[in-house]
């Protein structure tokens, strides 16, 4: 029976570990990989070798920690958590069954994909599903935004304060005929089509879309439709909200005792880098103080 078992290898996982470490739980770490979201980067023209996500050397300090402790981590996909007696059953792909007296889920958000043509072949090639991360590489360019929610129309908004041109594709009405959207109709660096995006295209990354009957040149492409949390393996458990999110609160506990979860996988605001390292250190913490007191 371990003291702690942390579902997930990202930036919240891994600080979760490295913090539970240093109090000298009994933890382990169950991941598909180590690094997470911070292993992909963007390539635009003139500024090669930019991250996707900020924060990621500082993470990758702690994957180095756990990297050569090969007691303190499995690397297998956990499919589902059982409540079972005192603590939790994580169940993996593998048919493997580990126990822990609390457990951490930070497991983040996979963003969602269109699979139109060009897309996986361009994807961090000037393509992305992060605008938030690297509007600063847009100065005085011309990228196109995909989405019609207010995800994406807030990022159309920062990113006309920098580019050039601002496209912004809605493949619905979504939020568009709100005040937020409104105020972009009358923005006139934002060029607003709908119609659904049909195809990216380009050599070496992204130089053009397919847009309804019209191409677009553009500097780059964020596709900003939504993110799906992984959640399901704690479906069952009471703790997810009607967007798919676990519910924490400020120690991010669930609702259930031993049960806590950190960084994307969760409905704390804004998915970045360093907000899933702080949100890591406190659930280890939290959970910390949980075990003290049983």
């Amino acid at each position: 029976m371990n003291d702690l078992i942390i579902i997930g290898g990202g930036p919240a996982g891994l600080t979760a570990a490295v913090y539970a470490l240093n109090k000298r739980l009994n933890v382990l770490l169950i991941s598909e990989d180590l690094g997470g979201k911070t292993g992909y980067t963007l390539e635009v023209k003139g500024y090669e070798g930019h991250e996707v996500i900020r924060g990621g050397e500082v993470v990758e300090k702690f994957k180095r920690q756990l990297e050569y402790l090969n007691f303190a981590r499995e690397i297998d996909r956990v499919t589902k958590v059982v409540a079972e007696g005192n603590g939790y059953a994580v169940h993996t792909q593998s048919n493997k069954k580990f126990q822990a007296r609390a457990v951490i889920v930070a497991t983040g958000a996979a963003p969602k994909r269109l699979d139109v043509p060009g897309e996986k072949q361009l994807i961090g090639k000037g393509l992305s599903y992060s605008a938030i991360s690297h509007a600063q590489l847009f100065i005085e360019r011309e990228p196109a935004i995909v989405g019609s929610n207010l995800r994406a129309l807030q990022a159309a908004a920062e990113m006309a304060n920098i580019a050039k041109q601002v496209y912004l594709i809605l493949p619905d009405k979504g939020e568009i005929d709100s005040a937020f959207g409104k105020k972009l109709r009358a923005n006139p660096k934002v060029k607003i089509f709908e119609a659904p995006l049909k195809e990216v295209r380009g050599a070496e990354g992204v130089e053009s879309i397919v847009v309804g009957d019209k191409t677009i040149k553009v500097d780059g492409l964020f596709i900003e439709v939504g993110l799906t949390p992984g959640s399901t393996i704690v479906a069952d458990l009471g703790v997810v909200d009607a967007n798919g999110r676990i519910a924490v609160n400020c120690r991010s506990a669930t609702a259930r005792p031993g049960l806590f979860a950190a960084g994307d996988v969760t409905d704390v605001f804004i998915e970045q880098v360093l907000v899933a390292v702080g949100e890591g250190a406190k659930a280890a913490l939290s959970a910390y103080e949980y075990l003290l007191n049983q």
